[in-house]
């Protein structure tokens, strides 16, 4: 805690703008107490001018957010609530090894609502495999459209819903390495993908960008400040910032971090933007929105004419129907979301040597 103020107070020079959104978030915030998070409070406020109606969002595990602390967390300022919910199913959430229980998942959500906390974000998983069945009937939407059933009669202004990953270096990778877990299915992910997004368009949540969903009005300002390329500043072990023109990534080993820290020196590593990576950027983050990718932004900012540079792929594509063009903006259709990642690396611009 004191390294991370510390490191606040050293960084005051990183952003010129008026703080807009803070995010408590990487791994698990809500272990804090609310004292401790009222003091990093205390440091941004003190060493940056924050905007009077400031988003301030905590990501929580709900058997972290007892009544009490609920009413401490919003008394300390947070009006914004990311709870990682994963599951409202038991099996599942014992699978992914969480330590909540639906039973605890519900009463959390209902009396953070019940306080007035009602910009309240539910993390979902899906592309889950039934463990407890054959294996012929492991790969069934019951749960899953059970799962969004719950969490849309819970009313949350907003839903994140991702696909199930296997990293190599976690349980899940050794355990798909020994031939105890499957590889997912994309097929089976990609079916789950489109119930989430028919169950929630019917029930008026706007998909504003690929893994995000909200009732109107109640976008994340923080992520959509990504998506648009607004300068940020990250805190902490591991935290990544980027201020328009270079990324730097905090170091990772957290007894390094301290040490740097203790001699009020910032450790990290820095990478200047090239033409060809700001244009990259935009393609890779514009094309997840619903607002799309421009092309005179393109052209007035990067200098880059992708329709006349990209001509062939970008017919092709529509041939496909993947992508459209309206009123000078590319949007992708509801196919063109499924392949979203490999469609917009086949529009990125080649690094010169």
């Amino acid at each position: 805690m004191q390294a991370i103020i510390r490191e606040t107070q050293l960084q005051q020079q990183y952003l010129k703008e008026e703080i807009t959104t803070i995010y408590f978030g990487g791994g698990t915030p809500s272990l804090l107490q609310v004292t401790e998070i009222q003091q990093l409070l205390e440091a941004i406020y003190s060493t940056f001018q924050v905007a009077p109606q400031v988003e301030i969002t905590l990501e929580a595990n709900p058997d972290d957010l007892s009544y009490q602390k609920l009413v401490q967390l919003q008394q300390a300022g947070i009006n914004r609530l990311s709870i990682g919910v994963q599951s409202f199913y038991e099996p599942h959430l014992q699978f992914m090894n969480r330590a909540h229980n639906r039973t605890e998942a519900l009463n959390c959500i209902k009396e953070a609502q019940q306080l007035g906390l009602e910009n309240i974000s539910l993390d979902l998983i899906y592309g889950i495999p039934l463990q407890e069945e054959a294996f012929e009937k492991r790969y069934s939407h019951e749960v899953w459209q059970q799962d969004l059933a719950q969490a849309i009669e819970l009313q949350p202004k907003h839903i994140s819903a991702y696909c199930l990953t296997i990293e190599p270096q976690t349980a899940f990778g050794k355990w798909s390495k020994q031939g105890k877990l499957p590889p997912i299915d994309e097929e089976f992910a990609a079916q789950q993908f489109e119930l989430l997004i028919a169950q929630l368009e019917n029930h008026q949540y706007e998909q504003y960008e690929i893994s995000n969903f909200c009732l109107g009005g109640w976008r994340s300002k923080h992520n959509s400040n990504y998506w648009l390329s607004v300068p940020y500043l990250g805190l902490g072990p591991s935290a990544h910032s980027f201020n328009g023109d270079s990324r730097q990534f905090n170091i990772r080993n957290n007894t390094n971090y301290l040490k740097a820290l203790a001699q009020h020196q910032l450790s990290f590593e820095k990478e200047i933007l090239t033409h060809e990576d700001r244009i990259n950027e935009y393609l890779m983050t514009s094309l997840r929105t619903n607002w799309g990718c421009s092309l005179p932004f393109l052209r007035e900012n990067c200098q880059y004419d992708l329709w006349q540079a990209q001509r062939a792929e970008l017919d092709f594509q529509q041939q496909q129907g993947t992508l459209y063009l309206q009123d000078d903006v590319i949007y992708l259709t509801k196919k063109g979301k499924l392949l979203a990642d490999q469609l917009t690396a086949r529009l990125f611009v080649s690094k010169k040597d």
